[in-house]
């Protein structure tokens, strides 16, 4: 029997699926594939795979200059991730903060990581406490996107009322993440949220067959999907895909689902992938074949789309961790072929440059590409002169303005395979109840039990 030779590539620090104790842990390389490894004196050994398949492990990975946070709003006690709020050790400022106004919702879904329920529960937060929420975020970072979630959010009555509070704040860009329900079900309230001044809308879009939805949600959506975007698009809000992938039941769909966005654009303005993460209770670790990485998402697209999507067109982030996503930035052509503006090269909110990036720029780089591309695009005004035949170039500028079209994923953390470096360098974080901001994949943490850390 053949034993796969292993090496230890780099060291990190990770927590215990069971207890939560802080442990060393290594990126081990075994064969082709990567292992966060870790082990606790009490509770045994933990691995974890984190990376198959190319591009290469060791040449995704980025340097980067840290950048506290602008106000911390918790000290240093008892170690990352224990003291979010953010702490001072934290090494990037908030890119997008998620505002959580409801709990209740009007789905079930099996994958889903947040604390719902379909009927009562605790009081919906009022206006009062989400308007300090928005003041602690600009307390803590300064103006950022804004993702406005739940729970469902729409099944709040008083929507518009929030979007437009965060619009007076100064928040320039607000997204609604949404199952789509009543976006389908009522044909104005799209426009009802456009003129509070919604920018976009994060929709739940987990594949284009029936029995997907079933398996993920708990019921056919294929409908209701299409009838969201039509809505959406008549309103002109931008529009992002956003699909959980589970090994076994979408990995066929990630093709269908970008050629879904093309025929949908201008107003769909990207697709953006979620590979499954293990939140709740798994007394023991999900096996190998249930993990998807980032890798393996990279190679189903160039696998189905029959090599029209490379691999090679994609980089990591500039914002976060380069371990947390990838993005590539494309052109739909007058075919409606995607052609991509960068090949693997440092553009709009990812990098590919070896040398260090400050985390301060990467950023705001990524809060001014995300505002740009995720929203809808403006009228197209008819060029100057337009009796006179167009060249290549003007057609192609034109094109420019509005059927840029963005595709990228990233891979959020469970207790099986967090890794606190990439915590420390997370830009995307959740307004506690108390007004704390706290890393994403940190507030969602949950114990091999189900106990959670945060949420």
């Amino acid at each position: 029997m053949n034993q796969q030779v292993q090496s230890v590539l780099s060291t990190t620090k990770s927590l215990c699926p069971v207890c939560f104790a802080q442990l060393p842990a290594t990126r081990h390389r075994e064969g082709d594939a990567i292992y966060l490894v870790k082990s606790c004196p009490e509770h045994g050994t933990f691995r974890t795979v984190i990376w198959r398949d190319a591009p290469v492990f060791e040449n995704w990975q980025r340097p980067k200059i840290p950048s506290t946070p602008q106000k911390a709003f918790t000290q240093r006690d008892k170690g990352c991730p224990l003291d979010c709020g953010l702490c001072s050790n934290h090494k990037q400022h908030t890119c997008t903060a998620l505002l959580e106004i409801t709990k209740r919702c009007n789905l079930h879904c099996p994958v889903c990581f947040a604390d719902t329920s379909q009927t009562d529960g605790p009081l919906d937060p009022d206006l009062e406490t989400i308007e300090f929420w928005y003041d602690r975020v600009l307390e803590a970072s300064g103006p950022c996107n804004i993702q406005i979630s739940g729970g469902e959010p729409t099944v709040r009555k008083d929507l518009p009322d929030i979007i437009a509070l965060g619009k007076r704040k100064g928040f320039p860009f607000l997204q609604l993440n949404t199952n789509g329900l009543q976006l389908a079900a009522d044909p104005s309230y799209a426009m009802e949220l456009k003129q509070a001044g919604l920018s976009s809308v994060f929709l739940q879009f987990d594949g284009t067959n029936e029995e997907v939805h079933r398996v993920l949600r708990g019921r056919n959506l294929c409908d209701i999907k299409e009838k969201a975007v039509h809505h959406c698009a008549q309103a002109e809000l931008g529009i992002v895909l956003v699909p959980t992938l589970v090994p076994g039941v979408n990995i066929h769909e990630i093709n269908a689902i970008v050629d879904f966005g093309v025929r949908n654009a201008p107003a769909v303005r990207g697709v953006h992938f979620q590979p499954v993460s293990y939140f709740g209770r798994y007394p023991t670790p999900p096996a190998d074949r249930d993990r998807l990485t980032l890798p393996e998402v990279l190679a189903q697209l160039e696998r189905q789309s029959n090599g029209r999507i490379q691999a090679s067109w994609f980089a990591p982030p500039a914002c976060e961790h380069a371990l947390c996503s990838f993005h590539a930035s494309f052109l739909i052509d007058e075919e409606n072929r995607l052609r991509p503006l960068s090949s693997g090269q440092s553009a709009c909110c990812s990098t590919s440059e070896q040398s260090p990036i400050s985390a301060r720029e990467g950023r705001q780089k990524s809060i001014s590409f995300t505002a740009r591309q995720w929203s809808h695009p403006l009228p197209m005004a008819k060029p100057p002169g337009a009796a006179t035949p167009l060249d290549d170039l003007d057609r192609f500028l034109l094109r420019a303005k509005t059927h840029t079209f963005s595709i990228s994923a990233m891979a959020f953390q469970d207790i099986w395979n967090l890794d606190l470096e990439r915590v420390q360098g997370c830009c995307i974080h959740i307004v506690s109840p108390e007004g704390n901001l706290v890393p994403f994949c940190a507030y969602n943490i949950t114990s091999s039990q189900g106990i959670a850390l945060y949420r």
